[in-house]
C-alpha cells in the first residue's frame, strides 16, 4: 500500500466528533468505534469531558462497541475521561504503532474493517488505523481558543504531506 493510501482517511468528517451519527456509521458498516481522546474527545487544556460529549457517548453506546485509545501516558488524565465516560481504554498506545489498537479491537470481539478509528490526527490516528485494516474517520479537533493557532499549523503540515504523497481529503 503507498503513503497516500496509508494516509488517507475513509471518511473526512470535516467537523468535531459531536457530528458523528449512527446512521453516518450504518451506511460504513461500522460496528466498532477506537475513539482518539485529546483533540478529539476534549481539548487538551481540559480534564473533563463536556455534557455534550457525555450525551453523545450514551446515545453511541447502545448500538456500537467503544474504545478510547490513546497516545498519552497520562493514566490519571485518560482514566478519569473514560470513567466519565464508563468506557473502557488504553493509554500510552505509541500510535502510529498498531499493537494497542489491536488490544481493543480484539476485545470488541468485532472484524477489524468493521471499527472505525475515529482522531483527528493523520500520522497518528488515521496511519494506524489504515495500517490494522480499520474503517478510519478524520473528524475536526475540539480545540481551546488559546491553542487554536498552533494546532491547526501542524495539522495542517500533515494534511500538505499526506496530499503530496497522494493522499486525499477531498469528497470523502
Amino acid at each position: 500500500m503507498s503513503w497516500g493510501k496509508l494516509l488517507e482517511p475513509d471518511l473526512v468528517l470535516g467537523n468535531s466528533i459531536m457530528q458523528l451519527t449512527p446512521d453516518i456509521l450504518h451506511a460504513n458498516n461500522v460496528k466498532g468505534l477506537v475513539l482518539d481522546v485529546d483533540e478529539t474527545l476534549v481539548p487538551i487544556t481540559k480534564q473533563q469531558a463536556s455534557e455534550e460529549l457525555r450525551q453523545w457517548v450514551e446515545e453511541i453506546k447502545p448500538t456500537f462497541s467503544l474504545w478510547l485509545v490513546s497516545n498519552n501516558i497520562s493514566q490519571a488524565r485518560i482514566g478519569g475521561i473514560a470513567r466519565s465516560l464508563g468506557l473502557p481504554y488504553i493509554s500510552g498506545a505509541a500510535k502510529p504503532s498498531r499493537r494497542k489498537l489491536w488490544q481493543a479491537v480484539k476485545a470488541m470481539e468485532i472484524p477489524a474493517n468493521q471499527v472505525a478509528m475515529v482522531g483527528d490526527r493523520v500520522f497518528t490516528d488515521v496511519l494506524a488505523g489504515n495500517r490494522l485494516g480499520m474503517f478510519t474517520i478524520l473528524v475536526e479537533p475540539m480545540l481551546d481558543p488559546i491553542q487554536t493557532g498552533q494546532f491547526f499549523s501542524v495539522r495542517s503540515l500533515e494534511v500538505w504531506i499526506s496530499e503530496v504523497l497522494g493522499a486525499s481529503f477531498q469528497g470523502k
